[in-house]
């Protein structure tokens, strides 16, 4: 079988996902607190065979900005709502977000594990390690590590997950009422770690699920970001340009998997597109700057602010987004953002907090999907994270009417080959 395109939703319990006028559009039904409402847009996206939805998470308000202009913030813990999700659907993936900064390995361990078995194996853990001190502040933290040890901590997180996850033997339940014997303790392995920042000692207790363990998703950009990826990612998230970056973020990371000694086929590489559909380009075209134009100026600063990890507002909205300093905060957000060449502050925020500096594939169905393919087989990437301008409305629009073009070209599957996310991904 040819080679195949691969989806992935991307959201938010929030006002906003990447675009920040999102919930400020007309037809946007802003039921992000309607549990209903989840359970329905995750029918909707099996119903097009997406991979899978993940949500991202957001720990606290960013900075003032976002909290009163409604910018990206979560105010809903995901994990509940995946929970319910998982039981409105049966073959899509459900990924959610949680950071290797401040919880013990073994509370995040079994969560994840309970939700995979739960859900037959569908489950994915996007893994990040949180780049703002609001986040550490409010787990009492006082502030993050420094980056590179903020990645010792996932490596070390990782670690003990893997080896949890693997401490269950096949048969180990017996489950004998006769013999009055439960659990064969012989096919139990102890988990036994001490990092220098995590540790645990003991044996797990939440048998494997139909996938083994929860799928790994990462969006790492940095350097160190990268090798992370290479040595654990099963979906990458990456945030491209143009298909020239989309390109050679795929060779890259591609050859990293190799050198950790992975098959690079078992690494999805996703990169972020927003889909505008119209009746014709013309129409398309309206609704693009329609909705870009909803975004705050202010908001779309603070947004940078919260991405990069340090306060940009004090800086003039004409300087050149190269020239500042970003080292304190996050790498990969700052290499993303100059990716887009000379912009200045307030050209690079406004563009920001529509995609994140990331392809608004627009126009008809049938152009969005000739777009989508190009980026597909120029190997630009393995499949997208469809990011919404409107909600539910941009999802409706693309299962609709690009994915019935898709799978007519033979470029995206018309069925679920198994019952796990692991086995769509490798599919």
């Amino acid at each position: 079988m040819s080679r195949q395109m691969h989806f992935v939703a991307f959201l938010i319990v929030g006002p906003t996902s990447h675009h920040h006028g999102m919930w400020r559009h007309p037809e946007s039904e802003n039921r992000f607190l309607d549990p209903g409402f989840w359970e329905t847009l995750a029918q909707t996206l099996e119903a097009g065979r997406f991979d899978a939805l993940f949500f991202a998470d957001v720990l606290t308000f960013y900075n003032d900005t976002i909290m009163r202009k409604g910018g990206q913030m979560s105010l809903l813990d995901p994990v509940p709502l995946v929970a319910m999700m998982a039981r409105a659907t049966q073959r899509i993936g459900l990924g959610l977000t949680m950071s290797t900064s401040f919880l013990p390995a073994y509370s995040v361990a079994r969560t994840l594990a309970s939700l995979d078995f739960l859900s037959g194996g569908r489950v994915a853990w996007n893994v990040v390690t949180s780049t703002a001190d609001r986040e550490a502040q409010i787990h009492g933290a006082g502030e993050l590590l420094p980056r590179n040890e903020r990645y010792e901590r996932a490596d070390e997180m990782l670690k003990i997950c893997q080896d949890l996850w693997t401490g269950w033997s096949e048969g180990a339940i017996v489950m004998d009422k006769d013999s009055g014997r439960f659990i064969d303790e012989a096919q139990m392995r102890r988990t036994d770690f001490q990092g220098r920042y995590l540790s645990a000692n003991g044996v797990f207790p939440v048998p494997p699920s139909a996938q083994g363990h929860p799928v790994i998703m990462q969006a790492g950009s940095s350097p160190r970001g990268r090798e992370f990826a290479a040595e654990w990612a099963e979906m990458i998230f990456t945030l491209q340009h143009s298909l020239r970056d989309m390109q050679a973020f795929y060779t890259d990371i591609k050859e990293r998997v190799a050198k950790a000694g992975r098959n690079p086929d078992h690494c999805k590489i996703l990169t972020s597109v927003d889909p505008i559909i119209g009746e014709t380009e013309a129409i398309a075209r309206e609704k693009q700057a329609y909705i870009n134009d909803r975004v705050d100026p202010e908001l779309a600063v603070a947004l940078v602010s919260s991405h990069v990890g340090i306060d940009l507002s004090h800086y003039p909205l004409d300087k050149p987004i190269s020239d500042i300093n970003a080292e304190a905060g996050s790498r990969g957000s700052m290499d993303v953002i100059l990716q887009a060449g000379g912009l200045t502050l307030g050209e690079a925020a406004k563009r920001f907090a529509t995609s994140e500096l990331c392809p608004q594939v627009v126009g008809t169905a049938e152009q969005v999907a000739d777009q989508l393919q190009v980026f597909f087989e120029e190997k630009g990437c393995d499949g997208f994270i469809m990011t919404p301008t409107e909600m539910p409305g941009s999802f409706e629009s693309f299962t609709r009417s690009v994915v019935p073009i898709l799978q007519k070209r033979g470029l995206y599957r018309k069925d679920y080959p198994g019952t796990t996310l692991r086995q769509t991904l490798q599919d």
